[in-house]
């Protein structure tokens, strides 16, 4: 059976997520008492992905970074908890003191929010190996500042039913892989037509289907039209 869109678990997930990513920031600026910090991820991206992923009913959802739990950790855990599924993070960095205080309090709002139950977290191993596990992925986040993140997307066994990928901090991805970019490696995906389409700054989803209507290509923009 194919992702079939569920608008009202969609508008669910944004407006939840909304709510978590606001609270997140308000406690990461009083925390660091007005020193700056760098977010290289448009705030309205997280909403969208959380409304995306919880939107085609995503029950498998796996994200591989390594700048431990960001907003989109908690995007996809919202999703997660809509649909009843669960959510795997790879951290390809073990866990280190400088990451204690942000992991307890992301696992705190995890808590607090019934979102704990959804979430696994894996630290420190290698992402190749960790995402061989699963199969049948409907969701994936992947960070393209990990080296091998070309190779985490050739390996990805993906829903033949519908799934989505996301990549973000994407400006990365030209330093690897030999020249390749991940077009290239989803040109290789035989038996999968797809779509890419930029959701915000660094970052791309394509959406993947075995046999559906869509033929490969990538979009620039696209426009939504209103019908009274």
């Amino acid at each position: 059976m194919a992702m079939e869109w569920c608008p009202q678990v969609a508008l669910q997930a944004y407006l939840h997520t909304l709510h978590l990513c606001k609270d997140q920031n308000n406690q990461d600026y009083s925390s660091t008492s007005g020193s700056t910090t760098s977010c290289i991820i448009e705030p309205k991206c997280m909403e969208f992905v959380s409304a995306l992923a919880a939107g085609k009913r995503a029950r498998l959802m796996v994200q591989i970074t390594s700048e431990g739990v960001t907003p989109l950790t908690v995007s996809l855990a919202v999703a997660a908890k809509q649909t009843g599924g669960r959510l795997i993070v790879c951290i390809t960095q073990p866990l280190s003191h400088h990451h204690e205080y942000v992991e307890k309090m992301s696992k705190t709002l995890f808590l607090e929010n019934g979102l704990d139950g959804v979430v696994e977290f894996v630290y420190g191993l290698d992402p190749c190996l960790v995402l061989k596990q699963f199969k049948n992925i409907d969701f994936a986040v992947i960070d393209c500042k990990i080296e091998e993140h070309l190779k985490l997307l050739k390996i990805m066994n993906l829903n033949p039913n519908g799934s989505m990928v996301v990549l973000n901090n994407l400006h990365h991805s030209k330093r690897g892989g030999g020249g390749a970019f991940p077009d290239q490696v989803f040109k290789q995906k035989k038996g999968y037509e797809y779509v890419t389409l930029p959701i915000g700054e660094g970052m791309e989803l394509t959406r993947f289907r075995s046999n559906g209507k869509y033929q490969s290509k990538r979009c620039k923009r696209f426009h939504v039209t209103y019908e009274d």
